[in-house]
């Protein structure tokens, strides 16, 4: 982890940095200079990629004149009238502002009481040690003539504020620092900090650790062992220098001093806010980087640091284990990316959590939606535990967005609008391409956070991350406009407009297939998914309205035939039609996965073809005699005549690994595939029931009520639909996460994934295709670009 002067906001290469993003601007809102702006581009998205690639495999962070201060009051150990550490005087003394307060340049005008906070620190610092008199007076007079803000409701208090500034005030007094301030606001100051030191007297474990954290602030207050029971392994106390230099000023301790010298011997003369913070910024990267949809550019670097985390996780670092957003960041991109990880340390935090107001140094929204997006990652049948507190979680960020007030710790971002959106589509109904835009138009350029002060890093967020991910957006979204025009002249030159009984769903086809499968080198594979959504929906209707039983099963002869005179041979135009276009793109699809597979794999697609078309049928024949079945004969055949057999499956010989016929024929290959296809259709049962029931058609809603001997009601029989969806959902999740005893590639897998969230996107208001929300985000992600402001 590097340190840096928290007024280079970006910390890397920064003048060419923004000459870069303009051109690029420039290129994207006038086209100008194409030739010359296309070369630009290109090197300047090189350029881009290696300063990202570089801020991964590092950690940077904005120094901290207010835990520096704190640094530079410890005495030296050999004698109590020297400071231990005078580089960190000598850069107090040179790191002025010219206002007379020791800011951070550019900083937030929200942050007065935290620039009150730090410049008091500072003037402490240098009056302790009897240096910088001229400093000290600048520094007076900044304090006397912003002391005001201290009070103001609207500023921002950093935690601890009203504890930490009042004895910092005291201690002023004690330094013979005249400090001129309004007698009243003092009186309020200090009345405001005896009725926070009484909220903290109840001596639970909870508000012990928060006074321990502010020791700063409580002086002869100070209790030796409920201080020092919160040093951990390093010496530190809650990896924070400001508290460690505080208690160590109080209760001398050898183990402090190792923590202040290492820090100190890793950063310089200054040191930061928190130390260290390696694990937390990198995987701020790295989940920053998927959120944007340009991890792929990194991956190697991503694993190297998920590795080294993992590492951690399984040596049960204090780092990430006594952090509470930590904790949750690592246990959530873990498990995401298929790491063996359990949820016990996470939900012994989340207990810690619910039974404290002080939880790894900071209790806020931020930290609430951390943990929640964490617990929603359940994979297996025995964490009861977390999915309870998922749900506790669910409705305490429901009782914030409720409240007057969200405290944030994170300056400039839209809290409101990012727990709406998570409480109203949870990740599994979120798909890739609306995520990344979304992440994209709300991006926050404030990497500002804030714990007993504020701090900075690129790692939280830059301009580079933006610039890279809307360059990748717009291009693939060029490309996938392109597609569906094709795909739309497809359906032209195969006839199938000419089916009148037919809903024509191209756009909406194409848009499952580029919101989760967009990049550029998976063309193949998203042409394949779209086509065979078109033919599939064509199908059904032809099954459901548009077809004759001597038409169905004429159809299915002929696929069954294959090789036949589509003029003699197809009772009507209508079987023509569809006979005609399923061959031909079975034969293309088939041609192009060859190819990749090196072997043939065509006569695998037409029998996922015949396999649909025979469970069609069978619910035909089912409704033609008005035969019941069981629940479980209707599931059996239900998951394949739901149809995704077609548009998935095939598709998989086309995203890259080669997979062999024991492979597709694998037990895991069919789980994968009756769950995904169980939950879509109970999904469409739940959301289609009254629907379906005025068209005669089966649904497992009446069907379980059937079966139970209709002694339970429609809402019970969908509350066990729900049930049966998400235990569904989480096996799926976990065979395509599990990776030691799979037999499937991770990238093939994911596409049962993929298409789970199209499902449950697609089902999560209406009945399939009439949204309209889901009408605008089609247009997002197929037609609107991002325009960069």
């Amino acid at each position: 982890m590097s340190l840096q002067l928290s007024n280079s906001l970006f910390f890397a290469r920064k003048e060419s940095h923004f000459r870069c993003f303009s051109h690029v601007s420039a290129s994207l809102d006038t086209g100008v200079r194409r030739v010359t702006s296309a070369k630009i581009a290109s090197t300047c998205f090189e350029e881009t990629k290696e300063r990202i690639a570089d801020l991964i495999h590092k950690a940077e962070l904005s120094v901290s004149t207010y835990d520096t201060a704190w640094v530079a009051m410890v005495p030296s150990p050999n004698s109590s009238q020297e400071p231990c550490f005078p580089d960190c005087l000598s850069w107090l003394l040179q790191n002025q502002c010219c206002d007379g307060s020791w800011a951070c340049p550019h900083h937030h005008p929200l942050l007065k009481k935290d620039v009150l906070c730090s410049t008091l620190a500072c003037v402490l610092a240098l009056k302790k040690w009897g240096v910088g008199e001229e400093k000290i007076n600048r520094g007076v007079h900044f304090i006397e003539h912003n002391f005001a803000s201290a009070m103001e409701k609207c500023q921002i208090s950093p935690m601890g504020f009203d504890i930490i500034f009042p004895a910092m005030l005291d201690y002023a007094r004690d330094l013979l620092l005249n400090l001129r301030l309004e007698p009243t606001m003092l009186n309020d100051l200090i009345y405001k900090r005896g009725l926070e030191l009484k909220r903290n007297q109840n001596h639970s474990a909870e508000r012990e650790a928060y006074l321990a954290y502010v020791a700063e602030g409580m002086g002869k207050l100070q209790d030796l062992g409920s201080v020092m029971k919160h040093q951990r392994r390093n010496g530190s106390l809650f990896n924070s220098p400001s508290t460690t230099a505080a208690a160590f000023i109080a209760f001398p301790n050898s183990r402090c001093l190792t923590y202040l010298r290492s820090a100190l011997k890793k950063f310089g003369s200054a040191v930061p806010a928190v130390y260290p913070l390696d694990i937390y910024l990198q995987l701020c990267t790295v989940d920053n980087l998927e959120r944007l949809g340009i991890s792929r550019y990194f991956q190697k670097e991503i694993q190297g640091v998920l590795d080294e985390t993992y590492r951690c996780w399984l040596q049960g670092n204090e780092e990430i284990f006594m952090d509470a957003p930590t904790c949750a960041l690592a246990f959530r991109v873990l498990r995401k990316n298929g790491y063996n990880v359990t949820s016990d340390p996470i939900t012994k935090l989340l207990e810690e959590c619910f039974s404290s107001s002080f939880c790894g140094n900071i209790k806020d929204i931020n930290t609430t939606l951390g943990l929640y997006r964490a617990s929603e990652f359940i994979l297996y049948p025995d964490e009861r535990d977390l999915e309870k507190q998922n749900l506790m979680l669910k409705n305490l960020l429901e009782q914030e967005l409720s409240s007057d007030f969200i405290h944030s710790s994170q300056l400039g971002r839209n809290i409101d609008a990012e727990v709406k959106h998570a409480l109203e589509y949870p990740f599994y109904a979120d798909l890739d391409r609306i995520v990344n835009r979304r992440n994209i138009e709300h991006y926050n350029f404030d990497n500002t956070r804030i714990l007993k002060t504020s701090y900075c890093s690129p790692n939280f967020g830059n301009k580079d991350f933006l610039f890279l991910s809307v360059k990748d957006y717009n291009e693939c979204q060029a490309i996938h406009r392109e597609e569906l025009r094709e795909l739309e002249r497809w359906v032209i030159e195969n006839r199938l407009d000419e089916l009148r009984f037919a809903r024509q769903k191209c756009a909406y086809c194409y848009f499952s297939a580029a919101a989760t499968l967009f990049a550029p080198e998976l063309s193949n594979a998203r042409m394949s998914w779209a086509k065979n959504g078109v033919l599939t929906t064509v199908v059904d209707d032809f099954f459901d309205l548009g077809g004759s039983v001597e038409e169905l099963k004429n159809l299915i002869q002929l696929v069954e035939l294959w090789d036949v005179d589509v003029s003699t041979e197809c009772s009507s135009q209508n079987v023509q039609i569809i006979f005609s276009a399923l061959k031909c793109t079975i034969c293309d699809i088939g041609d192009k996965g060859s190819k990749l597979q090196e072997r043939s794999i065509t006569n695998h697609i037409i029998d996922i073809w015949l396999d649909l078309l025979y469970s069609m049928m069978k619910e035909t024949e089912w409704a033609r005699d008005k035969y019941i079945p069981t629940m479980d004969e209707y599931i059996s055949n239900a998951y394949v005549s739901f149809a995704l057999g077609p548009i998935v499956l095939p598709a998989l010989y086309l995203v890259g690994p080669k997979l062999s016929e024991e492979m597709v024929h694998h037990s895991e290959y069919h789980n994968l595939y009756k769950l995904m296809s169980t939950c879509g259709r109970l999904l469409n049962d739940i959301r289609g029931c009254e629907r379906e029931l005025k068209e005669g058609k089966l649904n497992a809603i009446p069907l379980y009520i059937i079966n139970n001997g209709g002694e339970i009601t429609k809402e019970a029989a969908a509350s066990e639909m729900k049930s049966l969806i998400e235990t569904h959902r989480r096996e799926l999740l976990r065979l395509v996460l599990e990776g030691k005893n799979s037999v499937l590639p991770k990238s093939c897998k994911e596409l049962f994934w993929h298409m789970s969230k199209v499902l449950h996107l697609f089902y999560s208001k209406d009945d399939g295709f009439t949204s309209q929300d889901l009408i605008k985000v089609v247009k997002a992600v197929i037609y609107e670009p991002i325009v960069l402001k």
